[in-house]
C-alpha cells in the first residue's frame, strides 16, 4: 500500500520538460511548458518557494539540492521571495548570513 501523499504526487500534472503545471500563475511572463529546469534552476527555485503549495515544494525538494535551493534564498531571497516565506527558509536553510541589498520595499508589508 503506497502512502496517500506520494500518491498525491504521482498523480500531478506536469509540463514536458518536468515542470509542475499547478506553477503556471508564477511564471506568467513565461511559456511554462518550455522551462527547462536544468537551465532555469534559479527562477524555478525561487517562484515555488516563494509560492509553491505543499505539494509543489515537495517536487521541489526531490528535483533540487537543499544547497541549490539555500543558495538562491542566501543570494537574492531577501529581494524576490515574500517577507514572511524569505524569514521562513532561513530558518529551514539554517541561513545566518544573507545578501541583502540596499534596496528598499515598496510595500513595507510584502
Amino acid at each position: 500500500m503506497t502512502s496517500p501523499i506520494v500518491e498525491l504526487d504521482e498523480n500531478m500534472e506536469m509540463t514536458p520538460l518536468g515542470i509542475p503545471v499547478s506553477l503556471r500563475p508564477f511564471f506568467q511572463e513565461y511559456d511554462l511548458e518550455k522551462i527547462d529546469p536544468e537551465t532555469a534552476t534559479f527562477t524555478v527555485i525561487e517562484r515555488t518557494l516563494s509560492w509553491g503549495s505543499r505539494r509543489e515544494l515537495r517536487w521541489l525538494f526531490r528535483r533540487y539540492t537543499r544547497e541549490q535551493m539555500a543558495e538562491v534564498v542566501r543570494d537574492a531571497g531577501w529581494q524576490l521571495i515574500p517577507r514572511y516565506r524569505f524569514f521562513y527558509w532561513l530558518n529551514v536553510f539554517e541561513i545566518v548570513e544573507y545578501r541583502k541589498s540596499d534596496y528598499q520595499r515598496i510595500w513595507p508589508h510584502h
